[in-house]
């Protein structure tokens, strides 16, 4: 099983440590993991923009750097989707099939649904609190989406639960949007800031000392308020949880 490891351009200039902590975590799982040098972005800003051009020269490199991969794997719930719900239209008339729903995923879900370990060398002696992205919710099946009423899963939670010395939480209303969306957070600022700050509070009243997901994004959206407000809790990839100690 060959894996390409695709990090992605804001993780690879803001959050390195979740790069280098997702390698080490599908290493420790004996994969044969390879890191294609000058990796781009993978278009989603432009084409959420409207610049499809843009998105489809970035969406044919990116396609070319990861060919012969068996599955191309990223710490990025939206990125992820990008790539997979959009890609075979931006590049439909390439001869050949382009990456696609049958090898792209974001890293926990790979881990769980392909990897499928019993065990983990982790721990974390915090208590947490689960954010859920809605890429990863409700394209992504990261977790159970509240408004179709069926049984509860969160494949997060079933993967911090192999960490050890881990406590684990979800606030209120666990799925609901923190307000960044990408281009939404710059258009609609005010709004994308109440929402997040909403957000921030319910995790603050798990009691928990860290907010920890799937998407950087969205971490990076509460931690700037988390910041410029001095509130009581940090943020943290799940990946940097799982890797700890590898």
């Amino acid at each position: 099983m060959k894996i390409g490891l695709f990090i992605p351009c804001y993780v690879n200039a803001v959050y390195p440590q979740v790069g280098v902590a997702s390698y080490k975590l599908l290493r420790h799982f004996g994969l044969d993991v390879e890191y294609p040098l000058n990796q781009t972005c993978c278009g989603q800003p432009m084409a959420n923009a409207g610049f499809e051009s843009s998105a489809r020269s970035l969406a044919d490199e990116m396609d070319e750097k990861f060919a012969g991969f068996d599955y191309v794997v990223g710490p990025s719930a939206s990125c992820a989707v990008f790539i997979k719900d959009h890609y075979p239209t931006l590049l439909k008339d390439k001869p050949h099939r382009c990456l696609n729903e049958d090898k792209v995923y974001d890293i926990c879900g790979f881990i769980h649904d392909i990897v499928k370990p019993e065990s983990l060398n982790a721990s974390f002696p915090h208590k947490v609190s689960i954010h859920n992205s809605c890429h990863g919710v409700r394209l992504l099946g990261l977790s159970s989406p509240s408004e179709r009423n069926v049984p509860y899963y969160s494949k997060l939670r079933d993967l911090l639960s192999l960490v050890m010395d881990i406590e684990i939480v979800e606030p209120e209303r666990p799925d609901e949007c923190c307000g960044f969306g990408g281009m939404f957070s710059i258009e609609e600022d005010a709004v994308s800031v109440a929402m997040g700050r909403s957000k921030v509070m319910r995790h603050i009243a798990t009691g928990a000392e860290y907010i920890t997901g799937a998407d950087s994004s969205c971490l990076m959206h509460q931690d700037g308020i988390i910041r410029r407000e001095h509130l009581p809790i940090k943020t943290i990839h799940i990946v940097e949880i799982l890797a700890q100690g590898l």
